[in-house]
């Protein structure tokens, strides 16, 4: 995987930026594993590890399974960084990442994020058990291979096949305590995987211009608003529909707040389909509301889940 330097695009901010100390260094290889998407995996796999233990979880488990997914979900993005470091470069929202301003070098990167996968899935295998550490392995080789190598510059698709990848959390959780796969972390998985694209593509709408000049097929960049929004309010009632699909196996808190944060997310995503349907402005369509709350409902629908073995 060799990063191809591309000329960036007029207008685009492209500074190289070296590293003037160690810190430096040491800070540019953190940005590479993008640790705000890590916090976001985690918050889909501790919650889930109460709820298949139905009361707090060993706390060496819980630290040992965080410590793997972390570094596993670092060497994805990493590897992410280095296949993708020629459009980066051309995206205003990724030019500052640390490859487009020369921060690191490809073969570093690259050393990095093979390095971080490894020791990910020995940690995993010696400290929780083999079950999640394939998991998070598969996680990862679909992430870089069949998200970011084949399906994001192919198809319209891409971010809808491509973010199962960002579903496995809710499986390494489970896995973590139980060492079996069972129905209910899949309902999660699932409600992750229908959550992704009104998630995400309420994020490209705004970034849209980006992905263009690109030349990626992120749907906003090539669908009109209109059918952008149509498409976002289907996902949502899909999810929505699919996290009641966990309610056999919880109690009465965690289906009241699914049916009420679902609620909500509905709302959203119609207002964003009524702003969406006459005009592409986007001071008017405002997509980064429903983008931001998408963040807190899938936040709140895992907490959920995990108090629930505690509310009687």
């Amino acid at each position: 995987m060799t990063a191809v330097h591309v000329t960036p695009t007029e207008g685009v901010d492209q500074p190289t930026v070296l590293p003037a100390s160690r810190r430096d260094v040491v800070l540019s290889y953190i940005a590479l594993t993008k640790p705000r998407i890590i916090e976001l995996l985690l918050l889909t796999t501790v919650p889930v590890m109460f709820l298949a233990a139905q009361d707090v979880p060993p706390l060496w488990l819980v630290v040992a399974t965080v410590v793997g997914g972390t570094l596993s979900a670092g060497s994805a993005n990493a590897l992410n960084c280095v296949v993708d470091a020629d459009i980066d470069q051309l995206m205003r929202r990724t030019s500052r990442r640390p490859l487009p301003r020369h921060q690191v070098s490809t073969n570093g990167a690259l050393y990095f994020g093979l390095a971080l996968g490894v020791v990910s899935t020995v940690w995993l295998w010696t400290l929780v058990n083999p079950l999640s550490a394939m998991l998070a392995l598969a996680a990862n080789v679909f992430y870089v291979i069949g998200y970011t190598m084949i399906l994001k510059r192919r198809t319209t698709q891409n971010i809808v096949w491509g973010g199962a990848a960002g579903c496995f959390p809710a499986l390494i959780g489970w896995t973590a305590v139980t060492n079996e796969l069972a129905w209910a972390p899949v309902v999660l998985f699932m409600v992750v995987f229908f959550w992704t694209p009104p998630h995400f593509w309420a994020l490209a709408m705004r970034y849209r211009e980006d992905y263009a000049a690109a030349s990626v097929p992120m749907l906003p960049s090539v669908a009109s608003s209109d059918e952008v929004s149509r498409q976002i309010v289907i996902y949502s009632w899909v999810m929505v529909a699919t996290s009641l699909l966990l309610w056999p196996y919880t109690g009465w808190f965690y289906p009241a707040m699914a049916i009420t944060l679902g609620i909500i997310f509905l709302i959203e995503a119609y207002d964003l389909r009524s702003r969406a349907r006459d005009t592409e402005d986007l001071s008017i369509i405002k997509p980064m509301r429903l983008f931001h709350f998408s963040n807190a409902y899938l936040a709140l629908l895992f907490v959920a889940a995990a108090i629930d073995p505690f509310v009687k």
